[in-house]
C-alpha cells in the first residue's frame, strides 16, 4: 500500500483553452497559404508573414518569440493578449491588430508584464492595483533619453490590457487604470492632431541631394551598370575556364592558368594600364608600393583571378600572389607597369561640373557600394518627386510605369502604379500617382540596376538588397533610411570637402538625418509655398503652381492633396510672420496691394507696441494676422493676397477658390503685393525681353509688345528703389 501510494500520478496540467487555436483566425491570407497551417497559440513562435501583404516587411516585424522568456505566467498573459489584439474588435477604442504590427506590441507588452512580474512575483492582472501601474509609469518617465510619446506608447499597452480583459482567459487589468485618463496625459505628452512634427529637409539639405541624385541617375548610372554587365560576363569566364581547365591534369591546369596570366600582363602594358589594386584596403590588409613605398591597398587579386581563370577559394595554392609560378610575374609586373586604382575596363563619365572622371575605375566592392548609392538617389527621387509614403514607394514592381503621349503627340505623362497601405485594409489598395520624367528614369534605372538580383533570387519587387552573396533579405525595407544617411556621407566624401560638405550640417553642427517620412512633407510643403523656389526649378514646376500641384501631387487618394492644403496654412502663417518682421525692419512694399498689407502688418506692429512687456513672438502674430495669411499666394514677380473679387486672374474661371498664377497681372491687379525678394526676377525679366528684341523674325507688333512690358518692368523696379 505505501508503494502504492509512492507510485502516485501527479495531474497533468490543464491545457490552455486556446491551444490548438490558429493565431489568425480570420485575417486575409496570401494567396499559397492555408488556415490550417498558420502558427497555434501555444507554438513558441508565431509566424505572421502569411497575412502580410508587403512583401518587403521584415521577418523579424511579423514572428513573435515566446521561447526566450523565462517567466510562464508572463509567457501565458502575452500569448492572451496578443491572440485577443488580432482577432477581436474593440469598438470605440481599437480595431484588430494588423499583422505586420506584431513586433512592435510584442515588444511594449513584454515590458510591462515582466515589470509586474518582478515586482509582484507573479504575472497575475487581475491583483495588480493602482500603485504598481503608477511605478510603471515612474520607472519609464526616469529614463532621461526616453520621449514623453514614448512613454505614452507604453502606457497605452496598459489600458488595452484592461479593455480586452473580457477576451483574456487568465483576465485582464480588472481595474480602470489611472481613472480613465488617456495615456498621452498620464505620460505628459500632449496629443494633438495639428501640425505634423516630422522635420521638413531644409532646402540647403533637399538641394544638393536632389541634384546629386539627378546625377547619379543621369549620368553615372551608365557607368554602374555597364561595370555590372563587365563585371557578370567575367564571372561567367571565370567560371567556364574553371570548368575547362577540371578536365585536365594538375601540371596541365597550372600551366594554363600560367600562360593566361602572362597574355593578361602583355594586355594591360599594350593598353598602358597599370596592374589593378582595390581602390580601398579591406579586411586591414594593405600593401607598400615597391617604387613609390607608399602604402596602398591591395593587389586585386580577385579581379586578376576572373581574366585568368582561377577559384582561390577552391584552390588558394592558385593565388597569383602565393604561387612560386606566378608571383615573380606580378611583381615584375608592378615594378614595369605601375599599379591602377580598381582595374575594371568599365570607362568612367566626365562629370560636367568638373571636367573630370566622377570616380576611379570600378573594382567589385566600390560596384557594389555605388549601385546601393545609386538605389538610394533613386529612392530619393521617388520617394520625393512623387510624394508616396515609404511603403508605397517600396511596393513598387517591375513595369509600373505607364507613359501616355498626350493628344498633339509632344508631352509624355506618366504614372506610377503602386499599392497604397495607411488606412485601408491590410491587402492595401492599388494606385496610381501622377509623376513626371526625372521619377520615370529613376525606375528605369532601378529596373535595370535590380535586374540580376530578380534573376538569381526572383520577385518582381524593385527595392531589393543589392549584397546578393551575403544577405539572407531580399528587400532593402527599413535599412534604406541607413542608406540614405550613407549616401550622405558619400557625397561629402566623395564629392565634398570637410570645409565645404555637399550636404551641409544640420543646425546643431551634426549631419542631418535623413528619415523616410521627411521627403513626403518637405515636397508637400515645397508645393503649397515655394512652387517657384530653387528646388522647384531643379525640377521644373513648369512656372505655375497649380501645375505643380497637379504632377506632384498626382491623382492619387493616398490622401497627399490634403497633406499639400496642411502644408500650405502652415506655411501662409510663416510667410505672413517674415512679411511683419520685414516690415517693422522698414522695408517698404510695392505693388496694388501694398497699401492695404502695410495698413494690416501696421496695425498688428501697433496692437503689440500698446502692451508694455509683451514680445513680438511669432505664435502672438500669426494669431493676429491669421485672416490675412490665408489669403497668402508666393509668386514669382510678386506676391497674392488674394480676393477673389478683385482678382485680375480670374476673368472668365470658374474655380474662385485660389489665384490663376500663371495669369497674373503683378503691376495692375488689386491683390499683388512686391517685396525687396522680387525684384531681381523683375530685372531678369527685363533681360530676357532684351534679348528677346534682338531677334530679328519679331513682328512690329510683337516688338511694340515686348517693349511696352519692359516699360512697365522697368517703372516697377523704379517705384521699387524710389519709394515713390
Amino acid at each position: 500500500m505505501r508503494q502504492a501510494a509512492a507510485l502516485k500520478l501527479v495531474p497533468a496540467a490543464r491545457p490552455h483553452p486556446l491551444d490548438g487555436k490558429p493565431v489568425l483566425e480570420s485575417a486575409p491570407l496570401r494567396r499559397g497559404h492555408k488556415r490550417s497551417s498558420l502558427s497555434r497559440f501555444e507554438d513558441s513562435t508565431w509566424d505572421l508573414s502569411p497575412a502580410v501583404f508587403r512583401e518587403n516587411a521584415r521577418v523579424c516585424h511579423v514572428t513573435a518569440h515566446f521561447d526566450g522568456i523565462e517567466d510562464a505566467s508572463v509567457v501565458r498573459t502575452l500569448r492572451e493578449f496578443l491572440y485577443a489584439r488580432l482577432n477581436f474588435d474593440m469598438p470605440g477604442h481599437r480595431g484588430r491588430l494588423p499583422p505586420g504590427s506584431i513586433r512592435q506590441l510584442f515588444n511594449r507588452t513584454r515590458r510591462f508584464l515582466e515589470f509586474v512580474a518582478a515586482r509582484r512575483g507573479t504575472c497575475h492582472l487581475p491583483n495588480v492595483d493602482q500603485a504598481t501601474l503608477d511605478a510603471y509609469r515612474n520607472h519609464l518617465t526616469a529614463d532621461p533619453q526616453r520621449r514623453s510619446i514614448q512613454v505614452a506608447h507604453l502606457l497605452g499597452v496598459v489600458v488595452d490590457l484592461h479593455h480586452y480583459r473580457g477576451h483574456m482567459p487568465s483576465g485582464g487589468l480588472e481595474l480602470l487604470p489611472w481613472k480613465g485618463r488617456s495615456a498621452h496625459i498620464v505620460a505628459g505628452s500632449k496629443q494633438t492632431s495639428g501640425e505634423n512634427k516630422t522635420p521638413r529637409l531644409p532646402e540647403q539639405v533637399i538641394a544638393p541631394l536632389l541634384k546629386w541624385s539627378l546625377k547619379y541617375i543621369t549620368i553615372f548610372s551608365a557607368d554602374i551598370l555597364a561595370a555590372r554587365a563587365e563585371l557578370e560576363t567575367l564571372e561567367q569566364n571565370q567560371k567556364r575556364l574553371v570548368a575547362e581547365d577540371r578536365r585536365l591534369s594538375p601540371a596541365a591546369r597550372r600551366q594554363r592558368q600560367r600562360e593566361r596570366l602572362i597574355a593578361y600582363l602583355d594586355q594591360l602594358r599594350a593598353k598602358d594600364r597599370g596592374v589593378p589594386i582595390w581602390t580601398t584596403a579591406h579586411n586591414g590588409i594593405v600593401r607598400t608600393d615597391p617604387i613609390t613605398r607608399a602604402t596602398t591597398p591591395p593587389v586585386n587579386a580577385l579581379l586578376i583571378h576572373m581574366h585568368v581563370g582561377i577559384d582561390a577559394q577552391a584552390e588558394p595554392a592558385h593565388h597569383v600572389m602565393f604561387r612560386k609560378a606566378t608571383k615573380p610575374l606580378m611583381l615584375e609586373a608592378i615594378t614595369a607597369l605601375g599599379t591602377e586604382d580598381g582595374g575594371m575596363d568599365t570607362p568612367i563619365a566626365v562629370d560636367p561640373d568638373t571636367g573630370k572622371p566622377w570616380r576611379a575605375r570600378f573594382d567589385a566592392k566600390s560596384l557594389l557600394l555605388e549601385e546601393r548609392m545609386l538605389q538610394a538617389a533613386c529612392y530619393i527621387v521617388c520617394a520625393y518627386l512623387t510624394g508616396m509614403r515609404d511603403c508605397e514607394v517600396q511596393a513598387m514592381r517591375t513595369g509600373c510605369l505607364d507613359v501616355e503621349r498626350s493628344e498633339d503627340g509632344i508631352i509624355d505623362r506618366y504614372q506610377v502604379r503602386s499599392t497604397v497601405y495607411k488606412r485601408r485594409d491590410v491587402r492595401g489598395q492599388a494606385e496610381k500617382w501622377v509623376t513626371i520624367e526625372p521619377v520615370a528614369k529613376a525606375i528605369t534605372v532601378l529596373e535595370r540596376l535590380t535586374e540580376h538580383i530578380r534573376r538569381r533570387r526572383g520577385g518582381d519587387t524593385l527595392w531589393r538588397v543589392l549584397n546578393d552573396g551575403q544577405s539572407s533579405k531580399d528587400h532593402v525595407s527599413a535599412e534604406i533610411v541607413r542608406q540614405l544617411n550613407t549616401f550622405r556621407d558619400h557625397l561629402n566624401a566623395q564629392f565634398g570637402t570637410p570645409e565645404a560638405p555637399v550636404v551641409p550640417p544640420g543646425p546643431d553642427g551634426k549631419p542631418w538625418r535623413i528619415t523616410t517620412r521627411q521627403f513626403r512633407r518637405t515636397v508637400a510643403w515645397h508645393i503649397a509655398n515655394r512652387p517657384f523656389g530653387t528646388v522647384a526649378g531643379m525640377i521644373q514646376y513648369k512656372h505655375s503652381g497649380i501645375a505643380a500641384y497637379e504632377g506632384y501631387a498626382g491623382s492619387s487618394c493616398s490622401g497627399f492633396r490634403n497633406e499639400v492644403e496642411r502644408e500650405r496654412a502652415l506655411g501662409q502663417l510663416d510667410d505672413v510672420l517674415t512679411y511683419f518682421e520685414s516690415h517693422r525692419a522698414g522695408e517698404v512694399l510695392m505693388g496694388p496691394a501694398a497699401a492695404r498689407i502695410s495698413g494690416e502688418l501696421q496695425q498688428a506692429a501697433d496692437k503689440l507696441d500698446a502692451l508694455p512687456g509683451h514680445i513680438a513672438d511669432g505664435p502672438r502674430v500669426r494669431v493676429m494676422l491669421a485672416h490675412v495669411a490665408k489669403t497668402l499666394f508666393v509668386g514669382v514677380l510678386s506676391d497674392c493676397f488674394f480676393d477673389p473679387a478683385t482678382a485680375l486672374c480670374l476673368n472668365g474661371k470658374a474655380d474662385h477658390s485660389r489665384p490663376a498664377m500663371a495669369q497674373c497681372r503683378p503691376d495692375r491687379c488689386p491683390n499683388s503685393c512686391i517685396t525687396s525678394r522680387h525684384r531681381p526676377l523683375w530685372a531678369k525679366a527685363i533681360a530676357d525681353g532684351e534679348e528677346l528684341l534682338r531677334t530679328k523674325r519679331l513682328s512690329p507688333l510683337q516688338r511694340e509688345a515686348i517693349e511696352a512690358d519692359i516699360d512697365r518692368y522697368r517703372h516697377v523696379i523704379w517705384r521699387s528703389k524710389t519709394g515713390i
